[in-house]
Protein backbone atom coordinates (compact mmCIF):
# COMPACT_ATOMS: atom_id res chain seq x y z
CA UNK A 1 0.00 0.00 0.00
CA UNK A 2 2.52 2.55 1.05
CA UNK A 3 6.05 2.26 -0.83
CA UNK A 4 8.42 1.03 1.31
CA UNK A 5 11.10 4.16 0.95
CA UNK A 6 8.19 5.81 2.61
CA UNK A 7 8.19 3.53 5.68
CA UNK A 8 11.93 3.98 6.21
CA UNK A 9 11.66 7.66 5.61
CA UNK A 10 9.23 7.28 8.94
CA UNK A 11 11.52 5.01 10.37
CA UNK A 12 14.51 7.31 10.60
CA UNK A 13 12.35 10.27 10.92
CA UNK A 14 11.14 9.08 14.35
CA UNK A 15 13.30 6.19 15.37
CA UNK A 16 16.81 7.58 15.52
CA UNK A 17 15.80 10.83 13.97
CA UNK A 18 18.45 10.87 11.22
CA UNK A 19 16.81 13.47 8.75
CA UNK A 20 19.89 13.45 6.33
CA UNK A 21 18.96 9.63 5.54
CA UNK A 22 15.11 10.70 5.35
CA UNK A 23 16.34 13.03 2.54
CA UNK A 24 18.63 10.55 0.61
CA UNK A 25 15.51 8.19 1.12
CA UNK A 26 13.07 9.84 -0.15
CA UNK A 27 15.24 11.59 -2.68
CA UNK A 28 15.88 7.99 -4.72
CA UNK A 29 12.03 7.57 -4.55
CA UNK A 30 11.68 11.17 -6.07
CA UNK A 31 13.91 10.46 -8.92
CA UNK A 32 12.23 7.25 -9.63
CA UNK A 33 9.65 9.06 -11.72
CA UNK A 34 10.85 10.64 -15.09
CA UNK A 35 11.23 14.26 -14.45
CA UNK A 36 7.64 15.63 -16.06
CA UNK A 37 5.89 12.92 -13.47
CA UNK A 38 8.09 13.69 -10.35
CA UNK A 39 6.03 13.91 -7.41
CA UNK A 40 5.97 17.69 -5.24
CA UNK A 41 4.58 14.95 -2.22
CA UNK A 42 8.36 13.66 -1.73
CA UNK A 43 9.60 17.48 -2.24
CA UNK A 44 7.31 18.69 0.63
CA UNK A 45 8.77 15.51 3.24
CA UNK A 46 11.99 16.15 1.84
CA UNK A 47 11.95 19.28 3.28
CA UNK A 48 10.88 18.49 6.20
CA UNK A 49 13.68 16.67 7.34
CA UNK A 50 16.10 18.92 6.03
CA UNK A 51 15.13 21.77 7.39
CA UNK A 52 14.67 19.42 11.00
CA UNK A 53 18.52 18.73 10.05
CA UNK A 54 19.46 22.49 10.35
CA UNK A 55 17.57 23.05 12.63
CA UNK A 56 18.91 20.63 14.89
CA UNK A 57 22.54 22.18 13.71
CA UNK A 58 21.18 25.05 14.51
CA UNK A 59 21.32 26.58 10.88
CA UNK A 60 18.51 28.40 11.94
CA UNK A 61 18.13 29.95 8.27
CA UNK A 62 18.77 27.13 6.09
CA UNK A 63 15.85 25.28 8.27
CA UNK A 64 13.62 28.83 8.47
CA UNK A 65 14.07 28.30 3.98
CA UNK A 66 13.31 25.01 4.14
CA UNK A 67 10.36 24.73 6.25
CA UNK A 68 9.05 27.61 4.42
CA UNK A 69 9.52 25.78 0.85
CA UNK A 70 8.04 22.69 2.54
CA UNK A 71 4.78 24.17 4.00
CA UNK A 72 4.17 26.30 0.71
CA UNK A 73 4.38 22.49 -1.19
CA UNK A 74 2.43 20.64 1.42
CA UNK A 75 -0.67 23.00 1.58
CA UNK A 76 -0.78 22.11 -2.29
CA UNK A 77 -0.52 18.60 -1.43
CA UNK A 78 -3.21 17.81 1.35
CA UNK A 79 -5.20 14.70 -0.76
CA UNK A 80 -1.53 13.44 -1.41
CA UNK A 81 -0.75 13.39 2.76
CA UNK A 82 -3.76 12.11 3.30
CA UNK A 83 -3.22 9.20 0.84
CA UNK A 84 0.08 8.49 2.66
CA UNK A 85 -1.87 8.15 5.89
CA UNK A 86 -1.01 11.81 7.61
CA UNK A 87 -3.35 14.20 8.91
CA UNK A 88 -3.06 17.24 6.91
CA UNK A 89 -4.37 20.06 9.31
CA UNK A 90 -2.63 18.58 12.51
CA UNK A 91 0.84 18.21 10.18
CA UNK A 92 0.02 21.74 8.58
CA UNK A 93 -0.17 23.06 12.09
CA UNK A 94 2.91 21.42 13.79
CA UNK A 95 4.89 22.44 10.85
CA UNK A 96 3.25 26.16 11.49
CA UNK A 97 4.52 25.75 15.14
CA UNK A 98 7.52 24.85 14.54
CA UNK A 99 8.41 27.58 12.18
CA UNK A 100 7.99 29.98 14.31
CA UNK A 101 10.07 28.12 16.80
CA UNK A 102 12.46 28.91 13.74
CA UNK A 103 12.16 32.07 13.72
CA UNK A 104 12.26 32.97 17.38
CA UNK A 105 15.63 31.00 17.22
CA UNK A 106 14.27 28.32 20.20
CA UNK A 107 16.09 25.46 20.80
CA UNK A 108 15.48 22.19 18.53
CA UNK A 109 12.71 19.76 19.69
CA UNK A 110 11.47 16.89 17.49
CA UNK A 111 7.83 16.45 16.61
CA UNK A 112 5.76 13.04 15.63
CA UNK A 113 4.37 13.60 12.17
CA UNK A 114 0.41 12.86 12.66
CA UNK A 115 -0.52 9.32 11.20
CA UNK A 116 -3.78 8.81 11.39
CA UNK A 117 -3.51 5.28 9.27
CA UNK A 118 -3.79 2.84 12.15
CA UNK A 119 -1.91 -0.01 10.18
CA UNK A 120 0.79 2.62 8.90
CA UNK A 121 1.55 3.03 12.47
CA UNK A 122 1.38 -0.59 13.55
CA UNK A 123 4.09 -1.34 10.75
CA UNK A 124 6.26 1.53 12.00
CA UNK A 125 5.94 0.55 15.40
CA UNK A 126 6.83 -3.06 14.36
CA UNK A 127 9.58 -1.72 12.11
CA UNK A 128 11.11 0.06 15.26
CA UNK A 129 10.52 -2.74 17.45
CA UNK A 130 12.21 -5.21 15.12
CA UNK A 131 15.00 -3.01 15.22
CA UNK A 132 15.48 -2.01 18.78
CA UNK A 133 14.09 1.15 18.48
CA UNK A 134 11.39 2.99 20.22
CA UNK A 135 9.10 4.69 17.41
CA UNK A 136 8.82 8.59 18.49
CA UNK A 137 12.28 8.33 20.40
CA UNK A 138 13.13 12.24 20.68
CA UNK A 139 16.73 13.38 18.91
CA UNK A 140 20.02 11.93 20.87
CA UNK A 141 21.62 16.20 20.31
CA UNK A 142 24.73 14.30 21.44
CA UNK A 143 25.24 12.40 18.89
CA UNK A 144 27.68 14.18 16.73
CA UNK A 145 27.79 11.85 13.81
CA UNK A 146 24.11 12.20 13.87
CA UNK A 147 24.06 15.47 13.73
CA UNK A 148 26.67 16.76 11.34
CA UNK A 149 26.30 14.28 8.94
CA UNK A 150 26.73 16.02 5.68
CA UNK A 151 30.21 16.37 7.14
CA UNK A 152 30.95 12.67 7.43
CA UNK A 153 29.46 10.58 4.69
CA UNK A 154 31.33 8.84 1.82
CA UNK A 155 30.73 11.08 -1.17
CA UNK A 156 32.86 8.49 -3.60
CA UNK A 157 29.54 7.80 -5.55
CA UNK A 158 28.86 11.51 -5.49
CA UNK A 159 32.30 12.15 -6.83
CA UNK A 160 32.51 9.41 -9.14
CA UNK A 161 28.54 10.27 -10.67
CA UNK A 162 29.89 13.84 -11.24
CA UNK A 163 33.32 12.46 -12.93
CA UNK A 164 31.28 10.41 -15.45
CA UNK A 165 28.96 13.24 -16.09
CA UNK A 166 31.52 15.22 -17.17
CA UNK A 167 33.15 12.36 -19.08
CA UNK A 168 29.71 12.39 -21.36
CA UNK A 169 29.64 16.03 -21.60
CA UNK A 170 33.69 16.46 -23.02
CA UNK A 171 32.78 13.25 -25.63
CA UNK A 172 29.80 15.14 -26.81
CA UNK A 173 31.82 18.49 -27.46
CA UNK A 174 34.54 16.68 -29.11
Amino acid sequence: MYPPEYIEFLYHFHCDRDYFECHEILEELWKKDPKEERKQIWVGLIQIAVSFYHYRRKNFNGAERMMKNAIRILKNETASLNKLGLDDEQLLHILQNTFGRIQKREPYKSIQLPIFDQNLYEICLTTAKERGKTFGEPSDISNVFLIHKHKTRDRTDIIEERLKNWHKKRKRRE
